[in-house]
């Protein structure tokens, strides 16, 4: 059976872009009649709060975006990452057995003044500085910090094909680089904690914005070591400003307080339709209307431009 997710972090108040991914998400499923999962993202302890996570879930169910399994179903502790380390912490040292881990001393400082080549997403590409260190480099930097985990990719290419953007290219070792399983301060990394999951969890299909569309090409290394079968990815055009910026939890007038303030869930989700081209007119729609109108091949694949 087809299952889709969403897995937002609750770093603050949801806005149009968050709704928007969610909604596209959802449709796809309910379009397949499918299923639809609820995971909240909150490995980042200071910034993601309960109380964002709470206020997240009541925005979601005031849209009538319903889930058939994840968080605040009964009891659903599993379905929040932040109480997920032990099994991370089995996955982790799996790949530690491989050889496929080690130590970067590395400060964030260091990675962003240096000028290696940076990948579509702007982050530059770690030059593997600590992937060779002899054991005594090793016990010397450990005295003066703690170092972050790092996986080490192959000297290879990787090829998917995106549901939406069609076939992507990149070589892992000089577009991707080796990237962070566990941070310095014990936390585990996103793209660790996302691969194992989607896995664990049945996910099939993943739809999520663009900017992680060049992510996934770590994401799908991961799940060739782990042994896992990947999902199908499908990424959207981002919803961005009239300057071509992407909205953010910054841009107060697009959050879910103001939007809920001033029109109804129709309203948002029409308004939304609309803009995806799904259309030709801004008007109110249900959930139900939404379903029989969505149509990937109708999504644009520029930004959109959200006034």
């Amino acid at each position: 059976m087809l299952k889709g997710r969403f897995a937002p972090s609750p770093s603050g108040r949801m806005h149009v872009g968050n709704i928007y991914a969610a909604l596209m998400s959802w449709l796809s499923v309910r379009k397949q009649d499918g299923s639809w999962l609820l995971r909240i993202e909150d490995l980042d302890r200071q910034r993601c709060k309960r109380e964002y996570a709470d206020i997240l879930i009541e925005d979601l169910r005031w849209l009538g975006l319903d889930w058939d399994e994840g968080a605040f179903l009964g009891d659903a502790s599993q379905y929040f990452q932040s109480e997920r380390d032990a099994v991370y912490e089995q996955y982790f040292s799996a790949l530690q057995a491989q050889g496929l881990v080690y130590d970067c001393f590395c400060r964030r400082s260091d990675l962003l003044a240096s000028s290696a080549p940076h990948a579509s997403d702007g982050t530059p590409v770690y030059a593997g500085t600590c992937r060779n260190l002899t054991a005594a480099e090793r016990k010397r930097l450990f005295q003066e910090r703690a170092p972050a985990k790092r996986i080490r990719v192959p000297d290879r290419a990787s090829v998917f094909t995106d549901g939406h953007y069609g076939e992507q290219h990149c070589h892992l070792l000089t577009d991707c680089g080796d990237f962070i399983l566990r941070r310095a301060d014990g936390n585990f990394a996103y793209q660790l904690a996302v691969v194992v999951d989607d896995a664990l969890m049945g996910v099939t299909e993943v739809v999520r914005g663009r900017d992680l569309l060049s992510s996934t090409h770590q994401q799908l290394f991961l799940y060739k070591v782990l042994g896992f079968t990947p999902p199908k990815f499908y990424h959207l055009p981002l919803l961005v400003n009239a300057d071509g910026k992407r909205l953010s939890k910054r841009d107060k007038d697009t959050d879910m307080g103001y939007l809920r303030a001033y029109f109804s869930p129709e309203q948002i989700i029409g308004h939304l339709m609309h803009l995806c081209g799904f259309t030709a007119h801004d008007e109110p729609l249900s959930l139900e209307e939404a379903i029989t109108l969505f149509d990937w091949q109708k999504l644009p694949q520029k930004n959109i431009v959200c006034d």
